[in-house]
């Protein structure tokens, strides 16, 4: 546990630089593109699209109510790009930079949690076109229940800080699992619920139970159950149980093995 209250203390010490480390790579990334940063944001719409084609409008697989699929998939997806985007980004973070950070005073453990700040502007922007297409297509108005977004936006931040800090750890120990990781993504975009609604009747119960203990699963249902005004967090405490203690396990293994190898994370490279 001293391990974890160091690391969080890394965290919230050094937030002015990475805000703006954080937005120095905004800039970095896109500044050789005719279009720049609106790359950003035009992508996850372009994505969105196809995946409305060919779900919402060619395969006819909606939700299981009255919600438009549009308006019930851009409010999950929303969340599911910015979470796959970090979770990804994170796990390199340390492997591409270590070298660098390792001459100057900068913790390392800073470097997964620069990778939430900087795609924050992206989500914010689809979070805000999902409302708009909320109330286009589904008349979705804001509601008691939008105050949940609070909750659900800080446990999506806890969770990718503790999975980021192991994923990116286990990346430089272990050079093959970037790519299991990016495999196991792949995997969890479609059992996340991001394209589908499984938690109907359709489905066995063991296996929407099995579904719903994925990280993931708990972030994109909350999110919609949020905007659309169907439950409290509290109301699934068991669930709600078992995404913290994931967290926390995540958050203590993955902060004891940055600090036993820390030191010796340049040598690994």
């Amino acid at each position: 546990m001293k391990e974890v209250i160091t690391l969080i203390k890394e965290q919230i010490q050094n937030l002015p630089i990475m805000f703006r480390v954080s937005k120095y790579q905004d800039k970095s990334d896109y500044q050789s593109h005719y279009l720049g940063i609106v790359w950003a944001y035009l992508y996850p719409i372009i994505q969105i699209l196809i995946y409305w084609l060919v779900f919402g409008v060619g395969l006819k697989k909606g939700t299981s109510g009255s919600i438009d699929y549009l308006t019930w998939m851009v409010i999950g997806i929303t969340p599911w790009f910015y979470m796959n985007s970090v979770t990804l980004a994170a796990s390199k973070s340390i492997y591409t930079q270590v070298g660098m950070v390792s001459k100057m005073k900068f913790p390392v453990s800073v470097l997964p949690s620069i990778k939430i700040l900087t795609n924050l502007s992206s989500f914010w922007a689809m979070l805000a076109c999902s409302i708009v297409i909320g109330y286009l297509k589904g008349g979705v108005l804001p509601n008691i229940y939008w105050i949940q977004w609070l909750y659900y936006f800080f446990a999506m931040t806890c969770w990718l800080l503790a999975f980021g800090i192991f994923n990116s750890t286990v990346t430089i120990l272990i050079r093959d699992y970037r790519i299991f990781l990016q495999s196991i993504m792949r995997v969890l975009f479609y059992m996340s619920g991001v394209l589908f609604n499984f938690e109907t009747d359709a489905f066995p119960a063991f296996f929407v139970r099995f579904l719903q203990l994925n990280p993931f699963f708990y972030i994109v249902s909350g999110f919609r159950e949020s905007m659309l005004g169907e439950d409290w967090f509290w109301q699934k405490p068991l669930l709600t149980l078992i995404f913290w203690l994931t967290v926390l396990f995540f958050l203590l293994v993955g902060s004891h093995l940055h600090y036993k190898f820390r030191s010796r994370f340049v040598d690994y490279i």
